[in-house]
């Protein structure tokens, strides 16, 4: 079996009789408790409803393990500590002791990653020195995902500036609209209710530019184009803007626009009012 490292995401481990409840409590998404669940989809929310971090949380060994994107890890791990105050928790950095993959089969530490109606393998978590023999391209990983209409903090859109709505949570399972009040929650809710997401998860085929590079449709921008993986990418675009996907470009070049699989939504949707 091959493991593909994901050198780019940072895990920490949350142990100790409250730490269910802490992070619960904080973040989006729906905590798993027992090893045989899949990973939840989560994120961490800014009081505005932007997303500070957002990853996979699976339990093992009496405890969360949370993987977060590389370039948001320091405030995660300084805003964690700040919600834990004086609950029985323990975080853990294992930044410089375990390292995250992806494989097609489970291993010894490893949980389910489903997202709604996706599923892409299985996080893999283990020791420095257990990896040696990983894959270091992680290219099959991300061709995987945004195949499957899957964004990623660092990789497609950078922190504090996008609603979990943006990327399909609400969709795909990372949003808990039944439990008590997050970080956020506020935001979330009225998204959902009143219907304001305006900016959605589109699959860009046929690309030739660099990640960040506009969308252009209908002579006006939609949005920006995420992590390039063999000519496709994930954007995150506003759905009103996009009348007439034939003509959509990239730097100035022709692109395929694609809906992923699971969206409920529709290209040229409109809304009444915007959360921002």
């Amino acid at each position: 079996m091959t493991i593909h490292l994901r050198n780019d995401r940072v895990v920490f481990r949350f142990s100790g009789p409250e730490a269910h409840r802490l992070i619960n409590d904080v973040v989006t998404g729906v905590m798993p408790t027992s090893p045989e669940e899949p990973a939840s989809l989560w994120a961490l929310l800014s009081p505005q409803g932007k997303i500070l971090a957002e990853g996979l949380a699976g339990w093992a060994e009496d405890a969360l393990w949370l993987d977060v994107h590389q370039s948001v890890a320091d405030d995660f791990f300084k805003r964690m500590r700040m919600y834990r105050l004086r609950a029985k928790v323990e975080i853990d950095d294992l930044r410089e002791t375990h390292r995250l993959g992806f494989a097609t089969e489970a291993s010894d530490l490893s949980h389910k990653d489903r997202r709604g109606p996706v599923a892409l393998g299985f996080r893999i978590i283990a020791p420095v020195e257990a990896t040696t023999d990983w894959s270091s391209d992680d290219a099959a990983y991300h061709a995987a995902r945004i195949a499957n209409g899957i964004l990623h903090q660092g990789n497609d859109f950078p922190a504090n500036d996008t609603f979990a709505h943006d990327i399909g949570m609400d969709i795909l399972d990372g949003i808990d609209f039944v439990k008590g009040c997050y970080v956020g929650q506020e935001v979330v809710s009225r998204m959902k209710h009143r219907g304001t997401a305006r900016r959605r998860p589109v699959i860009v085929s046929g690309i030739d530019a660099p990640t960040g590079t506009p969308v252009i449709a209908g002579g006006r921008e939609a949005g920006t184009i995420g992590q390039v993986v063999d000519g496709k990418a994930m954007a995150i675009l506003r759905l009103d803007r996009i009348t007439d996907i034939a003509a959509a470009t990239v730097d100035g070049k022709p692109v395929t626009l694609a809906l992923p699989t699971w969206a409920t939504y529709q290209f040229g949707e409109a809304v009444t009012e915007d959360a921002e």
